[in-house]
């Protein structure tokens, strides 16, 4: 049934919040000339990436990556891993040993990991001591035991979103990952896309004044499967966690965290939520955003200025077109400006490349992913589900292991 909050001021930062002077050494922000509108850090941080410009030039040693889990998502990431000229996918691990072996030979991995009875595939992968970073495509729900495992066993991490399922879980990682001294990655992609870049690029210098408004929709008309992870508890299923990080990612970039914020949501028969809206107050602008998987819907991404607007259709999450209508231009009835945007690959090339970059570069975050905003973000969706009446089995089952 539909849930409606009251405006809540967040007591914690809102994602793309967090603070600089938390984050890793990395690409220099660079300070934006007088006049010229913020960015949120991770944001500037993004945009002053030179390496993500080149994707695929060479940037040091060839890391020794390993998979976690055959899932769809995989099928897509590591043939972009494996494009990386110092990358090399070695090793790959699921429940079952035939998948784990049918997905190596598809993508000529050496080894392939499933569970014995003496252990599992995962634990298997991690005590390869030819693996030094790993990718874990697994569902949200597993995500905490799935990390802790490997930061465990000295592998650096690039995790899918979202990094766990609660915010006391993404504390126990960033603990961990900081115990151990390895990198730890959530893999927000959108941050480090060209499209989301060239965005950034434009209002950074100045052509849509200042920015008023973002709205933004995601989402899709789905059957109910009690059985897919989209509509799990246990897998931490709905549209919050899976969905909303895109259209979130577009307002903490621009216009940091939000002052107030309310939410509506319907939760589905199998207690997720289907359809959720956030509506965000930042003082002088607001953002709107909304998944679904109860609806068709457009998926855009509109940010409006004082001189001007900006559409992204289609993949917000990696956009390969921007729509600018200055001002000026729409007085004279000029019609919108297209900015075609080239992706290479399946556009996860670039996360990894700044995990690359980091990794060698031996830093334990990265800056255009920080840990500080994949807290945020958790605390976040915490305060969220709260209000909206989205619980989850991790919510009674907080991480216990030292």
């Amino acid at each position: 049934m539909p849930h409606s909050a009251v405006p809540q001021t967040p007591a914690t930062p809102a994602p793309g919040s967090s603070d600089p002077g938390r984050h890793a050494p990395g690409p220099s922000a660079g300070a934006p000339a007088a006049g010229d509108p913020p960015l949120a850090p991770f944001a500037a941080a993004a945009l002053e990436a030179a390496h993500l410009d080149e994707p695929l030039a060479p940037t040091g040693r060839t890391l020794r990556w390993g998979v976690v889990s055959t899932a769809s998502i995989a099928e897509k990431v590591v043939p972009d891993i494996a494009a990386l000229p110092d990358a090399r996918v070695v090793a790959v691990s699921s429940r079952v040993q035939a998948r784990a072996e049918d997905f190596a030979r598809r993508h000529g991995i050496e080894r392939a990991y499933g569970d014995t009875a003496a252990a599992t595939g995962l634990e298997r992968l991690a005590g390869d001591p030819d693996v030094e970073v790993v990718y874990v495509a697994t569902p949200h729900g597993h995500h905490h035991r799935d990390v802790s495992v490997l930061l465990r066993a000295g592998k650096h991490v690039v995790c899918e979103k979202a990094l766990a399922i609660t915010a006391a879980e993404v504390r126990d990682l960033i603990r961990l990952a900081r115990a151990h001294g390895v990198l730890l990655m959530e893999a927000v992609w959108t941050r480090m896309t060209p499209g989301f870049r060239a965005a950034l690029r434009r209002v950074r210098s100045g052509d849509l004044g200042r920015v008023r408004a973002v709205d933004g929709t995601i989402g899709m008309s789905r059957p109910v499967d009690p059985d897919h992870r989209l509509f799990c508890r246990a897998d931490g299923g709905g549209v919050l966690l899976d969905m909303l990080v895109y259209p979130l990612t577009w307002t903490a970039a621009l216009l940091g965290a939000p002052r107030s914020w309310s939410a509506r949501a319907e939760l589905g028969p199998t207690a997720v939520d289907v359809d959720t809206a956030l509506t965000l107050e930042f003082g002088g602008a607001r953002g709107h955003v909304s998944g679904t998987l109860s609806a068709a819907v457009p998926h855009q991404v509109v940010v409006s200025g004082t001189e001007g607007w900006l559409r992204v259709d289609g993949r917000i999450n990696c956009p390969t077109a921007l729509v600018l209508q200055p001002a000026e231009g729409l007085r004279r009835g000029a019609a919108p400006v297209v900015e075609r945007v080239a992706v290479t690959g399946a556009g996860y090339v670039y996360e990894m490349r700044e995990a690359t970059r980091c990794v060698q570069a031996g830093l334990t975050e990265s800056p255009v992913v920080p840990w500080a905003d994949s807290l945020a973000t958790a605390e976040f969706f915490d305060r969220v589900r709260a209000r909206i009446g989205l619980v989850y089995p991790h919510d009674d089952a907080l991480p216990t292991n030292p």
